[in-house]
């Protein structure tokens, strides 16, 4: 993602490697594919028709979409990133701060083909390059991947939970040099559980830093610590991201167990947003500035190129929350470029004609995308038929999850959205919530819950809107 920054606040718009927002950037600087903004309705004819030329000759990417997300998830410090890297080309943390910490901070992206040699055989065959590094022979694409790269820090819990709502898969991060499991190592495996991730990859990452004998310590560590969990049957990768050893046994692993959901093309659309941003730069005159842009992934159905559009549950002035209606102006499929349509599955960008000011600094992450009218409702109160955890995760000590009590005030992760609220009743397994903020559900969505200990909000469990 390139760099782009608001007069106000440049560090929070600052993301360069996010494949959401890259390709949007690129068409700022090509004046012939420009996205549209309702303040341009004051350019003059001649500057419309030229627009209507150059619209002809906009370039859109014939590459082949990615299919699903794959989130990588795990420990602070545990290689995560680094793992990216290896496997895209791209090491998703540029934010200043992030480069500054050397920490994930915010949700990077990046994405890559997997492909596979017509010739090897075995793990030997599976590779991101396009020339097979084996045997030098041009190799073909299977399917095209989207990677989330979530933080590892106990403070930013709630930022992994929003980015797990459009993950299909998950890459659990343990570093082999380290104890495990770290504290949010079992946090973080706890969160795929309340979310109902299930296909999951462990990586023994950080190989080369210990011995055979170490290795094969921490290797029934984790096994012994993924006993009885939604990963108690994952395999297990020793490898070295920083040296890209096993690489490709991962890849061939991600194709054997991160399968491609069946997707409707054919309903109601529905996009998740998980980024919102603004790409003019300070000084833009007011004919030159670009729409909103909305990053996140299909869930559902298609989005056109051109579509008019909802944004639920939108903006929120005092207590009232109202849905943005607007257009499709331009679609970029991650780091592919422009796209006349968008499918499920991967990461998209989606450019509009709304006041950019409203999607600055992630502003609408949590909102719904679809077609007018058919959408989720927004709900003020929620009522949840809950499962709580025996014990707290992310504590040093083992902590007793106590009962929910009225009055109680809650951290719930709704899809994308986060949202607090105050628990107005409690009965047996049933709570109903009032919201803070508003959100989009229906019947059987899944939230996962978090109640403020030793500090900060932490998970204690999920729960089912009823």
């Amino acid at each position: 993602m390139s760099e782009k920054t608001t007069s106000n606040n440049e560090k929070d718009e600052t993301n360069s490697s996010s494949s959401i927002e890259e390709s949007v950037i690129e068409e700022e600087e090509n004046p012939s594919e420009t996205v549209t903004s309702k303040k341009a309705s004051s350019s003059s004819a001649s500057k419309k028709k030229k627009k209507e030329v150059e619209a002809d000759t906009i370039e859109y990417s014939k590459g082949k979409q990615a299919e699903i997300n794959i989130g990588t998830i795990g420990h602070v410090d545990h290689g995560k990133s680094t793992l990216v890297k290896a496997l895209t080309g791209t090491f998703p943390d540029t934010h200043s701060e992030e480069l500054k910490r050397g920490i994930t901070i915010r949700l990077g992206y990046a994405d890559c083909d997997i492909r596979f040699c017509p010739k090897c055989s075995g793990k030997e065959k599976w590779t991101t390059e396009e020339t097979c590094p084996n045997c030098k022979t041009e190799t073909k694409v299977s399917r095209r991947i989207s990677f989330v790269d979530a933080p590892g820090h106990e403070v930013l819990m709630a930022t992994l939970l929003t980015g797990a709502a459009i993950f299909d898969g998950a890459i659990l991060v343990i570093a082999a040099n380290e104890n495990c499991p770290q504290a949010q190592t079992r946090e973080h495996l706890a969160a795929m559980d309340a979310v109902d991730i299930q296909n999951i990859i462990i990586v023994q990452n950080k190989i080369e830093l210990v011995t055979e004998e170490e290795a094969i310590k921490n290797y029934n560590d984790i096994k012994k610590f993924v006993k009885g969990t939604v990963a108690e049957t994952a395999p297990i990768i020793p490898l070295s991201a920083i040296h890209g050893a096993n690489i490709d046994y991962l890849i061939e692993t991600i194709e054997k167990v991160i399968k491609t959901p069946k997707r409707d093309e054919k309903i109601d659309p529905r996009m998740f947003v998980a980024r919102s941003f603004e790409v003019n730069k300070p000084g833009t005159i007011p004919e030159e500035l670009l729409g909103g842009v909305l990053g996140g992934s299909i869930i559902q159905g298609v989005l056109k190129e051109g579509d008019e559009i909802e944004i639920r549950p939108g903006i929120r002035a005092g207590r009232k929350v109202t849905a943005i209606k607007t257009k499709i102006i331009s679609i970029h499929a991650g780091t592919l470029g422009r796209v006349k349509e968008a499918k499920p599955g991967g990461l998209m960008s989606i450019g509009t004609n709304i006041d950019p000011a409203l999607t600055r600094a992630d502003s609408l992450v949590g909102n719904i995308i679809g077609k007018p009218e058919k959408l989720p409702p927004v709900i003020e109160e929620i009522d949840l038929q809950i499962n709580l955890m025996d014990f707290v995760v992310g504590l040093e000590e083992r902590t007793k999850v106590k009962n929910l009590t009225v009055g109680e005030q809650l951290m719930l992760n709704v899809w994308t959205a986060i949202t607090l609220g105050q628990i107005t009743m409690v009965k047996g397994n049933r709570i109903k919530v009032q919201l803070v903020r508003p959100v989009c559900a229906e019947v059987g969505t899944r939230v996962a819950i978090s109640r403020r200990l030793a500090g900060r909000f932490r998970l204690i469990g999920f729960g089912n809107v009823r």
